[in-house]
């Protein structure tokens, strides 16, 4: 199992220069790894802030819950 911690939020740039948000959703198995699943929102953010802010407004994310790729 990998020590490294998972983080609910990712957020990614995409090709036109648009950041964009993915929630994702971590549960464990039996035998403890994680099984993550994400779903990308529609929204569309000019930073990577703005993305951040939205999140935090809708979901209640708090700093430490974002990655980035």
């Amino acid at each position: 199992m990998s020590s490294d911690t998972l983080r609910p939020f990712l957020i990614n740039q995409d090709g036109e220069g648009n950041y964009r948000l993915t929630v994702r959703d971590i549960r464990y198995n039996s035998q403890g790894y994680p099984i993550v699943t994400g779903v990308m929102q529609d929204e569309l953010f000019k930073t990577a802030a703005a993305a951040k802010s939205w999140a935090r407004d809708n979901f209640q994310a708090k700093a430490g819950q974002y990655a980035s790729k």
